[in-house]
């Protein structure tokens, strides 16, 4: 038998539990080994919790127990998780989590600190929630040349963006209702300004060039601003917007980056929407393939944090191998990366505009809107994007979106 901690019991780590304890037989059969849940630790007491007789208050009760061979950390932060997360594997306790902060920010660390323990670090549910992807990178992917992933990685704004597209509602509203609905924290923060997708492709960077890429370093944007005229444009465009978390080959050079993304109705993408997510990756070799469920919630992320248990089961007394080094990967500089460009501009400033930017700028109207334009952008520098976007003094109307080909 293999006794397992639980670090937290709140909507994940109460998840977790009852994964273990609702899917039993399976989840020990898949296991080699049946697996019980020894203890749950949390600051708070569950008295009419069925599992509320296992709630502890001293994490040093966990770390002295011999019997404890795997340790679900689903605390989340970087401060007690963080210190938690290195007694345990300094004492040869897998540790499963998903907690993004901390792997964001210490995954080089703490898969280095397990190595050493003959221990594992696993972190499935830190990125896609209930989707696989950490495991295809890490295993079914082990022959490819990983060139490019994109991926919705925020059920919250893919959530705001959707309803927004598809019953016209303004951002406030939509937010509001995010927040009554559970989807989106009172403090929405780390959501809707894009820092938790950085977060997370700062994780699948690092996994597809085997090097460390600090999300600090990433640019980022997130969804404020936009409006439901933009998506009045899409429409007309053929298009939808998206906030996308895309890592690349850059000529040599890793380029990473969150922002609002224009894309038609080709893109794999396109048609991911709510609170769903989608990961898009392409090989050198197997060419594009997609990961696609619900990037979120109690039972998706707690399946594959509970995956990662019977993945350390399996593998107790050997380390799995996962490339993620201390080194730090060479960042492309946005400014030289090159795309097309959607701005909407008053309509007296539209020439101006179209000759700023020079031949090939497209113009798109939208009907009984007069005193407004959309323009596209040729193929064009971030660079020389914003000296021209700069010189358009009052003329812009709104924020301009990229567009991912």
């Amino acid at each position: 038998m293999i006794k397992i901690a639980v670090l937290g019991y709140g909507t994940v780590g109460s998840g977790v539990v009852e994964v273990i304890e609702k899917n039993k037989e399976m989840v020990n059969k898949k296991a080699g080994e049946e697996l019980e849940v020894k203890y749950i630790l949390d600051l708070l007491d569950f008295p009419d919790d069925p599992y509320g007789d296992r709630v502890i208050h001293d994490f040093g009760t966990i770390l002295a127990d011999d019997e404890i061979r795997i340790i679900c950390e689903t605390m989340g932060g970087v401060g007690k998780a963080y210190e938690f997360t290195k007694l345990a594997l300094q004492a040869g306790k897998s540790v499963c989590t998903s907690n993004k902060e901390l792997v964001a920010a210490h995954g080089p660390e703490l898969l280095a600190l397990a190595k050493s323990n003959n221990c594992n670090y696993l972190f499935e549910a830190s990125v896609g929630g209930g989707i696989p992807i950490i495991r295809p990178l890490n295993y079914s992917l082990t022959a490819e040349r990983i060139e490019a992933i994109t991926g919705i990685l925020n059920g919250t704004t893919n959530y705001i963006l959707s309803k927004m597209e598809y019953e016209g509602a303004d951002y406030e509203t939509v937010l509001k209702e995010a927040q009554e609905k559970g989807y989106a924290e009172r403090n929405p923060e780390a959501d809707v300004e894009g820092h938790d997708a950085c977060r997370k492709i700062a994780i699948l960077s690092s996994l597809m060039t085997g090097k460390n890429v600090d999300y600090r370093r990433i640019y980022t944007e997130g969804i404020t601003g936009i409006q439901p005229r933009d998506f009045a444009y899409a429409k007309q465009m053929g298009m939808s917007i998206k906030l996308l978390a895309i890592s690349r080959e850059e000529k040599g050079k890793t380029l990473a980056m969150v922002s609002p993304f224009l894309i038609d109705a080709g893109h794999p993408l396109h048609m991911v929407n709510g609170v769903f997510n989608a990961v898009f990756v392409r090989g050198n070799m197997l060419g594009d393939s997609m990961y696609y469920g619900r990037g979120a919630g109690k039972l998706p992320t707690a399946s594959a944090v509970v995956s990662d248990v019977i993945d350390c089961a399996r593998h107790i007394g050997k380390v799995i191998m996962c490339f993620w080094d201390a080194q730090e990967a060479e960042l492309a500089v946005i400014d030289q990366a090159s795309r097309r460009f959607f701005l909407r501009v008053k309509t007296e400033g539209a020439d101006r505009a179209r000759a700023l930017f020079g031949a090939g700028t497209e113009k798109v109207t939208l009907p009984g809107v007069p005193e407004e334009c959309g323009l596209i952008t040729p193929v064009m520098t971030e660079a020389d994007f914003a000296e021209s976007y700069g010189k358009l003094d009052g003329l812009c109307v709104g924020r301009r979106l990229r567009l991912e080909a």
